[in-house]
């Protein structure tokens, strides 16, 4: 297996087993079952490439009917490594997103093996939600969501339950997962 294809692996493993296998995402299902999430590694090591890597992959998914690409998981498995760093990074990512006229179309969350909520310390288990194997860039069609919260009943209690769910599971339920970088 070569290095990207761990990368998707690993990515793939914390999907099923965290994203999916604990309900933090309750659309991501859906689009993993139909094949519709596209995985993509940058091999960038600075922000500057990572910027036009994250340009050619929103024009790919816009490019793209969302039945056979709802959504990207751009992977940055050389950049960005420290969290700070990566969350400055976000308004430049967020700039590229204005200036294809794609905002309002497609938008970006955030994932990182170092996320951290505001106001948590950083071991505090509820910042897992968010913590991925690798610095990843999700983008999403602003369509499919609204779809998907249109059809959950309650989306604005995700939040919540997940944060529960993550103090229940604990560090040591989450390290039982095995959805970290196996590279």
């Amino acid at each position: 297996m070569n290095s990207d294809d761990l990368v998707i692996a690993d990515t793939q493993a914390w999907l099923e087993r965290a994203v999916i296998g604990l309900n933090l995402c309750p659309f991501a299902k859906s689009v993993h079952v139909k094949g519709q999430v596209h995985y993509a590694v940058s091999r960038a090591t600075a922000a500057p490439e990572l910027l036009e890597g994250l340009r050619a992959e929103l024009k790919a998914l816009v490019a793209l009917d969302a039945k056979l690409r709802d959504t990207t998981l751009l992977i940055a498995p050389d950049c960005l490594q420290d969290f700070l760093d990566f969350n400055d990074f976000l308004a430049q990512a967020d700039g590229v997103l204005a200036d294809l006229d794609l905002d309002g179309v497609l938008q970006i969350a955030s994932l990182h093996p170092g996320y951290q909520f505001a106001g948590t310390r950083a071991d505090d288990i509820t910042n897992y939600t968010n913590r991925s194997p690798y610095p990843t860039l999700h983008l999403l069609r602003e369509d499919s969501i609204d779809r998907a919260v249109a059809a959950f009943p309650d989306p604005e209690s995700i939040f919540e339950v997940n944060m529960k769910t993550m103090e229940q599971l604990g560090a040591q339920g989450w390290a039982a997962l095995k959805v970290g970088r196996t590279s």
